[in-house]
């Protein structure tokens, strides 16, 4: 019996090590945020892990998931500009900051008088499947440089849904993309972003696997929140 419990405290001590190694070596992996990114996250606060832009709460509360390894301060400076625009912004963070492992976190987020999510590439997979379970007071969905699958199906989901995607983008699946336009409603509006790349949607410097963007993080960012904007003020708030 002796030897069994030797044997299952050394498995226990290296899973432990497994674990704990496999926690640093993701750390280590994560995009942090600019320079800009931080100075523009100083208006915002932080509380449970949940980053908030404060807008007018008269308006939708706008809940967004952040991209696979993004530091979610990286998407502050167009979230701090859609909050100065009349929305309240939630930029959630997942454990390990992998949208996968918690899907319902938004559910800390008030959702009266009403909700619109989204996310980046990941961040937007798992935020379409959260709107598809949760539609109760959903006003709407946006992706940025991400799609859903089938477990976000929002074909009958009666929302406006906006889909943004920039033409240097080396790190979305366009083939995928494509395909899942069936999964959107038919009046879902798309827009391109020209010479912007994926990790223009955030602010935090390059990514594996993407192109170089012929215009500059901060124009990209300009182009993310007039875009938002616009759609918020057209389609959400009536």
């Amino acid at each position: 019996m002796k030897k069994i419990y030797k044997w299952l405290i050394a498995i226990l001590i290296t899973l432990l090590v497994i674990c704990a190694g496999s926690f640093f070596v993701i750390k280590g992996k994560e995009y942090q945020p600019s320079t800009s990114a931080m100075t523009a996250s100083k208006v915002s606060t932080t509380t449970n892990n949940i980053t908030k832009f404060s807008g007018n709460n008269a308006n939708p509360n706008v809940i967004f998931y952040p991209g696979a390894l993004v530091e979610p301060k990286s998407y502050s400076i167009w979230a701090k500009k859609v909050a100065q625009a009349g929305f309240n912004v939630y930029i959630v963070r997942f454990p390990l900051d992998l949208a996968v492992l918690k899907t319902n976190i938004a559910d800390k987020v008030d959702k009266t008088p009403g909700y619109v999510i989204g996310g980046h590439s990941l961040g937007g997979t798992m935020a379409s499947r959260y709107a598809h379970n949760h539609q109760k007071n959903l006003k709407g969905v946006f992706f940025l440089a991400s799609y859903p699958e089938t477990k976000g199906d929002l074909r009958k989901t009666n929302v406006p849904v906006l889909s943004i995607t920039a033409s240097k983008d080396g790190v979305l699946k366009w083939k995928n993309y494509k395909n899942a336009k069936k999964l959107l409603p038919s009046n879902t509006v798309y827009e391109q972003i020209s010479g912007g790349n994926h990790a223009g949607f955030g602010s935090y410097g390059k990514q594996k696997g993407d192109n170089s963007a012929t215009i500059s993080n901060r124009q990209q960012q300009n182009i993310v929140s007039r875009l938002l904007i616009n759609w918020l003020n057209r389609e959400i708030k009536k």
